[in-house]
């Protein structure tokens, strides 16, 4: 069991779906924990949730596209619980759109959250992590659309990409900080963003087949390794990208 007291973990997007369930975890291991989201009303919801869980929390809106709003928050972070040691960048939204006519608009609508956004708050936290000396983790949640083929989610899954490759220099780049890069790859998981897919009962069937423990994940599946890639002892992992997908991408 990984014990987490005394440490500060920031999850972008984690007032619900995979970003709240990381943060659940975190809090049972000990960990205080800042959210930061764009919908005040969830923000207040996780926040309570996560305080009876017996530790610190700090609930931000801010939308992390936003340059002005991420140096906000993040500075209001460090003052409100004295440092960050973790930063998850999970905020994240989706979008289907046949290729062919996706506008530029629509492409950039998805980009500027899932890739400009992590990279605003990793360079905040980075930055952070720096100045103290004390080391860190960061993690960028990506997607198996990363890997797989992903029709009329092109945006997307360049997003996600862009995002893993990003990690992997950051990995490198921030070794001689004892700080570690890590991403995430999560599989179809039972989460708001991707609610309209699972009302299609073939499109269900057919990924729960392909997949061998033979259903979509939750939001908790994801926790125990949002604590792992936590953990300050874990000094020699980075640079990996970790897939939390039933098997899915392999199948």
């Amino acid at each position: 069991m990984t014990d987490l007291h005394g440490h500060v973990a920031l999850v972008t997007g984690g007032n619900g779906g995979i970003g709240l369930g990381m943060a659940r975890a975190l809090a049972v291991a000990g960990a205080d924990i800042a959210i930061w989201g764009r919908n005040a009303d969830k923000n207040a919801a996780a926040a309570a949730e996560i305080e009876g869980l017996g530790v610190r929390v700090v609930a931000l809106q801010c939308d992390v596209s936003d340059e002005d709003q991420v140096v906000t928050s993040f500075a209001r972070t460090v003052d409100e619980l004295g440092k960050v040691d973790s930063l998850f960048a999970n905020a994240g939204i989706g979008g289907f759109a046949p290729f062919t006519t996706m506008s530029l608009a629509e492409f950039r609508r998805v980009t500027a959250v899932n890739l400009d956004g992590a990279f605003l708050c990793l360079r905040e936290a980075a930055a952070h992590m720096v100045e103290r000396g004390e080391g860190g983790s960061l993690v960028g949640i990506s997607s198996v659309s990363a890997i797989d083929g992903a029709p009329g989610m092109e945006h997307y899954a360049a997003s996600k990409a862009g995002l893993s490759a990003m990690i992997r220099g950051l990995a490198v780049e921030l070794a001689r900080y004892r700080i570690r890069a890590n991403s995430i790859l999560p599989g179809w998981t039972e989460t708001d963003m991707i609610a309209p897919a699972a009302t299609n009962e073939r499109f269900v069937a057919n990924t729960v087949h392909r997949t061998p423990v033979r259903r979509w994940g939750t939001p908790t599946d994801l926790g125990p390794v949002a604590v792992y890639l936590a953990d300050p002892s874990a000094v020699f992992h980075t640079g990996d990208s970790l897939v939390v997908d039933g098997g899915y991408s392999i199948y």
